[in-house]
């Protein structure tokens, strides 16, 4: 039995890629694997270049071709569940939900069943890429539990492919509404500020040179109030828990936000005020100009209406 893709993935480097490490390289093209599967494909002998494996340390030249070998998905051992969706868009590549707070997206250590991926796998069966793995089927991006709203999630890796090339290349919309902590002097502005691993928590993400990968937030100041702002926010890129980290970087954590924000939390938002209300993209096979938009929760309206009256 063949243990891998019929149809290997195939990247190709640039000019602007040159010097960079392949494990470093092929987490950026393919943001749904870590560096640390990407090392383990190489050391395992499935990334290429003109037919021979190169390891994780050979360093991009920047005009070749990189054959990637993904193994094919164990048989998953997560249990499908009849759980409702808010299914925004769906067609035989892709689907579009409109994900609750509260709802972690796949199983983990403490969150073995009630996921989004238990109830994608009763409502597409084995319709689902396999790019993610097993824990993963399907998931493109990710938003945290907390975070409600707007989610991407692919029925097989040709969609799972192209849409993932477009986060890489930073054409996928990805637009969130945030509460947060403060007043801006200025009604828009931008944080290029790399983000990894906490040196002191490994639970948590902060900025930092090392270890650490580009993060780029784009925000826009919607409605100021009283120690609070409603603020607009863009993904450039998308790394982990990167708009709570990168406001929380600028003094103005996510109000509810009990990781990142301050010591005394606003208990009653039950996580951080954070809604992904917009995504688009291009269909990776009609090539038609995709964009969805999700109404603003309850649990978030509601706790504008608490906040004192507007500057």
């Amino acid at each position: 039995m063949n243990r891998f893709n019929e149809k290997p993935l195939w990247l190709a480097a640039q000019a602007k890629d040159s010097g960079c490490r392949m494990d470093k390289w092929i987490s950026d093209q393919l943001p749904d694997i870590s560096r640390s599967m990407a090392q383990k494909l190489c050391d395992d002998g499935l990334v290429l270049v003109e037919g021979k494996a190169v390891g994780k340390n050979y360093r991009i030249l920047g005009n070749e071709t990189v054959e990637v070998i993904l193994p094919a998905p164990a048989p998953s051992s997560v249990e499908a569940q009849d759980i409702p969706l808010d299914i925004v868009y769906e067609d035989a590549d892709l689907l579009v939900v409109n994900k609750p707070k509260g709802m972690v997206v796949h199983p983990a250590p403490g969150h073995s069943d009630g996921t989004l991926v238990n109830a994608l796998l009763y409502h597409c069966g084995e319709e689902l890429s396999g790019i993610g793995g097993v824990t993963r089927p399907g998931i493109v991006h990710r938003i945290d539990k907390d975070t409600s709203g707007l989610l991407m999630v692919a029925k097989n890796d040709f969609a799972h492919q192209g849409l993932s090339a477009q986060i890489s290349e930073h054409s996928f919309l990805r637009q969130y509404r945030a509460v947060v902590y403060g007043g801006f002097k200025t009604d828009s502005g931008t944080v290029d500020a790399p983000i990894g691993r906490h040196p002191k928590d490994r639970k948590k993400m902060c900025v930092t040179d090392r270890g650490s990968r580009e993060a780029v937030t784009h925000y826009r100041v919607l409605d100021r109030y009283r120690g609070f702002s409603d603020l607009e926010v863009r993904l450039e890129t998308g790394r982990t828990h990167q708009i709570r980290v990168h406001l929380a970087y600028l003094g103005h954590p996510v109000a509810g936000d009990e990781v990142y924000g301050p010591a005394k939390v606003i208990t009653q938002l039950g996580g951080q005020c954070l809604h992904a209300q917009m995504l688009g993209f291009i269909h990776p096979r009609s090539g038609q100009n995709m964009e969805f938009s999700s109404e603003l929760p309850e649990y978030y309206t509601a706790f504008l209406r608490t906040l004192p009256g507007k500057d």
